[in-house]
This record gives C-alpha cells, structure tokens and sequence, in this order.
C-alpha cells in the first residue's frame, strides 16, 4: 500500500471520505469537516501530493487503488473536488461505498488541454530559494490563490524542504492522468452520484453537468473551490446519505 497521510475523525456511520484535488493537500478540507458535525470522516492527501509518498506511474484508476482501503466497508460516502471527483467515482464500486459527490470536476477537455497537461507532467518540480516562494506556487496550483494565506495549513502542509530548497510537494507527474472519462464512470457506478459545481467555477459548465447528469447541483455564488468558499453548503450535499 502507497504510503500515505492521513487524517481522521470519529463520529457517526457511514464515514466521510474526503478527496482533494490536484496540487491540494487534505487540509483543504477542514471547514468542511466541522460543518460535517457528529459525522466520522477520513481525509488522505492522496499519492503525490502533501504527506503521501508518489506512485511510479499515475492514473485515476492508480490513484483510487491506492487509497481504497481507506473506505469503511461498514459504509463510505465519498466526496471529492475535481480531481478528488474523478478518483471517487473509480470508487464507486468499492464495497461499502453508499454514494458519491464529485465536486467541481472538468468534464470536458480538448485535445489542447490534454496536451499542455502531459506537457506539465514531463516538468522537474519546481524549486525555491525561500518557503514563501513555494507557498505562493502550491497556492496558485492548487487554486487556494485568495481563498488561503501561507499561514493557512492548507498552505502548509504543500511545500517541503529538499537540500536547503522549498517545492511544492505536489509530484508534477500527477498532471499526466489523462482524459478522465467521467460519462463511463457515472454508467457503471451502482449507486448514486450527485455532480455539483461552484456557480462561478470556470472549469465546467452546469449545461456540461446536466448532459451527463439530470440531478447535478449548482451551488450559488460560488467557484472551482467551493468547499473552501463555503463549506456548509458542500456539507449539506452529503447530509442524505446517512
């Protein structure tokens, strides 16, 4: 099993399995699990990212395997943001998982798209001369830009020192995943899924949600981060799945 940091809360069945998205860290999910109350949750950083150790090669698929043992087989409701979304809908099928909500997940991608991101996952991380450097960039990869200082942890735990130098600790060749296939996922998954986006997310549309998914949830006044933004209203979207 990939090495990994993980946190817990305990609290009432089924459990919250929280999954960032691509440059975060597990951090960004600690309005959330406040708003989540009595329930008990689990939060890894996932392989690559934050405290857990890299994978050899990276897939979405790869990427849930090496997280699946943290679903309760007792009962799990998965929800993740974006990236996270995608690597909770390979989970689907897991047993014990009750439901998903994938958060802000890009749908739609161009061959343009695809190419930059094989692109950035060929790049050596990049490496600072100060940690308030490489706080900036993870910031800014992880779309927290505004939404958190470099006091925050979810700042913190997303850089490492290396040798006298800082780097965000995302391993760039996490962007070469590839197409995430998302209209395949939500085919085969068992049980139910609810797709939701910020109102303001500019990386997918609500017309892109409803064509795959007639139930998709749009969340007012908010972007790409809405869990960050809002961590209520992302909490309430788990609320009926006891």
């Amino acid at each position: 099993m990939t090495d990994l940091r993980v946190r817990r809360g305990e609290g009432e069945a089924p459990t919250v399995l929280l999954l960032h998205g691509l440059g975060a860290t597990s951090d960004v999910w600690d309005g959330a699990v406040a708003a989540l109350g009595d329930r008990a949750w689990v939060a890894p950083d996932l392989p690559g990212h934050g405290g857990s150790a890299p994978l050899q090669d990276y897939t979405f698929a790869a990427v849930a395997h090496a997280i699946a043992d943290l679903v309760d087989p007792a009962g799990t409701v998965v929800v993740g943001h974006s990236f996270g979304g995608v690597v909770g809908l390979h989970l689907a099928s897991r047993p014990g998982v009750r439901a998903v909500v994938g958060l802000g997940i890009k749908v739609a991608w161009t061959p343009d798209e695809l190419t930059r991101a094989t692109a950035l996952a060929a790049r050596e991380p990049a490496r600072f001369g100060t940690r308030a450097e490489a706080l900036a960039r993870h910031l800014r990869v992880a779309g927290l830009h505004g939404l958190a200082g470099p006091d925050d942890p979810a700042a913190a735990a997303g850089v490492v020192e290396e040798d006298g130098r800082w780097r965000p600790a995302l391993d760039p060749r996490a962007f070469g995943v590839g197409e995430p296939g998302v209209a395949a996922l939500l085919a085969a998954a068992p049980v139910p899924v609810v797709l939701a986006r910020g109102e303001h997310d500019a990386l997918v549309s609500s017309e892109q949600l409803l064509a795959l998914a007639s139930n998709a949830v749009d969340l007012p006044g908010l972007g790409h981060n809405a869990h960050v933004e809002d961590p209520a209203a992302v909490a309430a979207l788990i609320a009926p799945y006891r």
